[in-house]
């Protein structure tokens, strides 16, 4: 991991703790181990901080509500997960058995949380800057070639959209709920004017919206 990022560690335990799951803990309780999800929760707030510091100072022009917006799209699970396959952060994994033999190295809510517990250690181990430079390479470049661009809030777009017709009405379902209990799958469908005009599927109920409402809007600019 190291030599792929070009990243030398002073405390190598850190490093490892970032990608120790849960599981791989319960399987080792003889070994004095600790998981990543402290580490996360640090990681969670360095890289809100990070992105918040560069688009305020990126994007002069937009207004608090669209920063926000655009902040949430990239600190969200799925562009956490998009981070984390870039680096290929789940073949450096330590998980348990079970979670192994489940596909838990693909499974995107532990990808999330790995990136997050990364940036918790990077943080700890040498400090902000060193973060800071390490988004600047991963995460930045994405930002300026307009990847978040869609972000900013299909359903608010969706809403805009049709709003000049005032008999129009939208309503959000979710019509269905697929998978295990830890990795279920929602589908939403938007309805306009009692008519299914998009649809569309994610790990949470507001994802599943927000692709709903994008298949609306590509199907209403076909």
């Amino acid at each position: 991991m190291e030599k792929k990022l070009d990243i030398v560690f002073n405390d190598k335990n850190l490093l490892k703790q970032a990608f120790t799951h849960s599981s791989y803990v319960n399987e080792h309780r003889d070994k004095n181990i600790s998981d990543n999800e402290r580490l996360e929760f640090l990681g969670d707030a360095v890289l809100e901080l990070g992105v918040s510091q560069y688009l305020y100072k990126q994007k002069e022009r937009l207004a608090e509500g669209d920063l926000t917006k655009l902040r949430a799209s990239i600190v969200c699970e799925p562009s956490l997960v998009e981070f984390s396959l870039q680096l290929d952060f789940g073949d450096f994994l330590l998980l348990g058995h079970g979670e192994e033999q489940s596909g838990g190295r693909k499974r995107p809510a532990i990808l999330a949380d790995v990136f997050e517990a990364f940036l918790g250690a990077l943080y700890l181990d040498q400090g902000y800057d060193a973060v800071i430079q390490f988004l600047k390479q991963y995460v930045y470049p994405k930002i300026t070639t307009g990847a978040f661009s869609h972000a900013m809030d299909y359903k608010s777009r969706l809403q805009e959209h049709i709003q000049e017709n005032r008999n129009h009405s939208i309503e959000y379902v979710i019509a269905n709920e697929k998978g295990p209990s830890h990795d279920k799958q929602f589908v939403a469908q938007v309805i306009i004017n009692g008519n299914v005009a998009g649809e569309g599927e994610g790990h949470t109920k507001k994802e599943a919206e927000q692709r709903a409402a994008k298949h609306a809007l590509d199907t209403l600019d076909d």
